[in-house]
């Protein structure tokens, strides 16, 4: 069987490589080539290697993201397809968990802080959005539906996170209408995507969210995922596929997977249990722990790793027991500590853990709320706390 990978370039701490691994689910029959424009993007006349890149390159920049409560940095690639609004479309799995996020243009090497517009969790599509004085053009984009087998195409990408000019492969397709199925070793985070282009074009680590472009030097897909063996080396996003889910993405479109900008980030620890004792949901979440630490005993934590029972639970009846505190957070600096329980947020009552990230996830970062909680000493107490930004679903 062969096994694909996911081509984001994951770090921790000085950059040591991560990857993910994939499977094909299905293989559906070539056919023979069939490219034309549609929509008013650019006929499919071929060019020459030298000429695509001439039309692609400036689109592209490189993404970095930095994954602060993973104690990680993610490194991959991008390109504008908006150039007045400063859009720009990458995977999502390369700014999953993010809470910063920057782009270089390889041509300058500068870098600019890039806002996340929103996701498309099932269609693996991230916007960014960068200034305009960035003054990037966008990529000249084609139409994935009329791709067959056959048809040559080059992959543009950001190896290994390493920067600098774009790396390109070239290949053909191999097939179209692909199902993966995804599997992140490092963290546990899984996907199937489908309806993918497949390509003998070498797809690598740090290309994750790059163009491929077909002869005509327009985008037809989405740089995602490697290939071992076979046929196939690389699978791409159909660019009809990504542009649909940044187009709703842009219209400010919720729901069936998508995700519009951040929320707010209490920085709290908790379960997802929604019992509403909190010496239940200590029972819920240990048995689904896989934690081997017995007590969280750190006033903040850098990171979600090792969060376990706390040594005491407050004696509330109600409310949504801490697990622990992310330093540098509105709840680290407000006191908040691990056993305590939280019983009231934004003049709402919390009744569950689940509640607590229903209301939170509501609220925009920056948003000042009222949080009443009873510390693991027994005492009650009450602090205005200013949200931060939520890492990246």
């Amino acid at each position: 069987m062969l096994i694909p990978l996911l081509v984001a370039v994951l770090g921790i701490a000085l950059g040591a490589g991560g990857i993910a691994l994939l499977r094909p689910l299905d293989q559906a029959p070539p056919s023979r080539l069939a490219a034309a424009a549609h929509g008013g993007r650019a006929a499919e006349r071929p060019l020459s290697q030298a000429g695509i890149r001439a039309r692609i390159e400036p689109s592209i920049v490189d993404v970095t993201a930095a994954l602060t409560y993973d104690d990680e940095t993610a490194s991959g690639t991008g390109f504008v397809v908006d150039a007045a609004s400063g859009l720009i479309l990458t995977n999502n799995h390369v700014i999953r968990d993010a809470t910063l996020v920057t782009v270089t243009v390889p041509a300058t090497g500068q870098g600019y802080p890039a806002r996340i517009v929103g996701v498309d969790v099932t269609a693996d599509i991230a916007v960014l959005q960068i200034g305009a004085a960035a003054g990037l053009p966008g990529a000249p984009l084609g139409n994935s539906a009329k791709v067959s087998a056959g048809l040559p195409v080059i992959s543009f990408g950001n190896l290994a996170g390493a920067g600098g000019a774009p790396t390109v492969a070239p290949g053909v397709i191999s097939g179209t209408d692909r199902t993966i199925e995804a599997n992140d070793g490092a963290s546990g985070f899984s996907e199937t995507l489908h309806g993918m282009l497949s390509t003998t074009a070498k797809i690598a680590p740090g290309d994750s969210g790059g163009p491929l472009a077909g002869p005509a030097g327009t985008v037809i897909g989405v740089d995602t995922a490697a290939g071992t063996g076979g046929v196939a080396t690389g699978y791409a996003i159909p660019i009809n596929t990504a542009l649909a889910a940044e187009r709703a993405i842009a219209a400010g479109q919720r729901g069936d997977g998508i995700v519009q900008g951040t929320a707010g980030f209490l920085g709290v620890i908790i379960g997802s249990s929604t019992a509403g004792s909190p010496a239940a949901q200590e029972a819920q979440d240990r048995r689904g722990s896989t934690s081997t630490a017995d007590f969280v005993t750190a006033a903040c934590m850098p990171t979600e790793a090792g969060a376990s029972a706390p040594g005491a639970i407050a004696a509330a009846h109600a409310g949504a027991l801490v697990y622990g505190v992310l330093c540098g957070t509105g709840a680290a600096m407000a006191g908040i500590t691990a056993g305590d329980v939280i019983t009231a947020a934004d003049g709402r009552q919390i009744v569950s853990s689940r509640a607590l990230t229903t209301l939170v996830s509501t609220c925009a970062p920056g948003t000042v709320i009222s949080v009443t909680w009873v510390a693991a000493t027994g005492a009650a107490r009450t602090a205005e706390i200013r949200l931060t930004s939520a890492p990246a679903v």
